[in-house]
């Protein structure tokens, strides 16, 4: 009996020797994999790793123009869109609203490339479409037409695409699609709706300019409750005894941060007067009344805006047409609509109490039935 149950430890000792042999040899294996293809040459930039990079993830409809296309698919079907898009994907797909942010985010790389050869911390650009796989050849065909230097790709074919986003990290998300956005914002990723301008306006080539509102975009939509359930006066007291009580931070303070951070490390090689990214904040509060807490804030979360702009109420339009962003994320749609019909690129963020109110009017909500 002891002899059967010493031989029986000798032969587990044994097959556990070999597998951990197996498992080293293995493990070796991966390791040379894993470091021949980090070592293979290309003249073609790779994309830094997620956990480094500040990751934008775009939809298909934002990158291009596919008003044509999607009409397909409401009006004949998945199938129909399909066939279309294979019989068609040698056609380069049209620019559209998201293309001159993409292209900015590529010149913002060149630049850090050249700055820090070595750095993977750069921009990450993601395609994230729920179109199926069969359309991804023309959604290909017109990045490599572009020269886009966009190497992932998120397929979904119809799914949602949040477990993804996560999974990328993702820094900020641009769709058309409403749902999609308001569910990434409610699972704390920083996401807009993506609107074309009505006109074009020439942008900078060589400079990232980004136009942020304030309350229910940057911060929290505190103040902006007070506002609306009590006005302006209770809003300027109330902001002056809290003038130093940070704000609570909003769904797109995250991507301003991660913004601030690359513009670090452009400032540490002393091209602060040349920087490839500049920050606007552009909001209706006014200066003197309600606009000390603003930029305290912005202090108390070592975050820096380059240009700060307190319009009173005023029209944002007008400014934005002189500030020329390559996207301006606002709130509330009637500030989106002024900003695109003057021809800038406009970005809806859904969330915070001005989803109830258009031009300043409480909207009719539906009364919900008894069960």
């Amino acid at each position: 009996m002891e002899k059967k149950r010493v031989e029986k430890k000798r032969v587990e000792k044994k097959l556990e020797s070999e597998h951990q042999k197996v498992a080293k040899a293995d493990e070796t294996d991966w390791a040379a994999a894993k470091a021949h293809y980090e070592n293979l040459k290309s003249k073609k930039p790779r994309p830094p790793k997620p956990k480094n990079a500040v990751t934008i993830a775009v939809s298909s409809r934002t990158l291009f123009d596919m008003v044509k296309e999607r009409k397909i698919f409401e009006e004949e079907g998945l199938e129909k869109y399909v066939e279309y898009q294979q019989e068609h994907e040698n056609e380069p797909l049209q620019p559209g609203s998201a293309f001159p942010f993409v292209r900015a985010l590529m010149t913002v790389n060149e630049r850090l490339r050249t700055l820090y050869p070595d750095s993977e911390e750069l921009f990450d650009i993601v395609l994230m479409t729920n179109n199926h796989a069969q359309v991804g050849v023309r959604l290909m065909n017109s990045i490599n037409h572009y020269d886009l230097t966009i190497e992932r790709f998120c397929m979904t074919g119809g799914q949602s695409p949040i477990g993804y986003l996560k999974a990328y990290m993702t820094n900020l998300y641009l769709s058309k699609d409403t749902k999609k956005v308001q569910e990434a914002i409610e699972e704390g990723i920083a996401a807009a709706i993506m609107y074309m301008p009505d006109m074009s306006m020439e942008l900078s080539q060589t400079q990232l300019r980004v136009a942020f509102d304030g309350d229910a975009v940057l911060f929290s939509d505190e103040s902006e409750i007070i506002v609306k359930q009590h006005g302006l006066d209770t809003f300027f007291e109330h902001e002056k005894q809290h003038e130093n009580l940070p704000l609570a931070q909003g769904p797109l303070k995250c991507f301003l941060e991660a913004l601030g951070k690359l513009q670090k490390k452009i400032y540490a090689k002393n091209e602060r007067l040349d920087c490839p990214i500049r920050t606007f904040l552009v909001t209706a509060r006014s200066a003197a009344s309600s606009g000390a807490r603003v930029l305290k804030t912005l202090r108390s979360w070592g975050l820096e805006i380059d240009e700060a702009l307190f319009l009173a109420g005023a029209p944002k339009g007008p400014l934005l047409q002189k500030i020329r962003p390559h996207i301006f994320f606002d709130d509330q749609m009637f500030h989106i609509e002024g900003a695109k019909e003057m021809g800038t690129i406009s970005a809806h963020v859904p969330y915070g109490i001005g989803q109830k109110y258009n031009k300043g009017k409480l909207i009719e909500q539906p009364e919900k039935q008894q069960k």
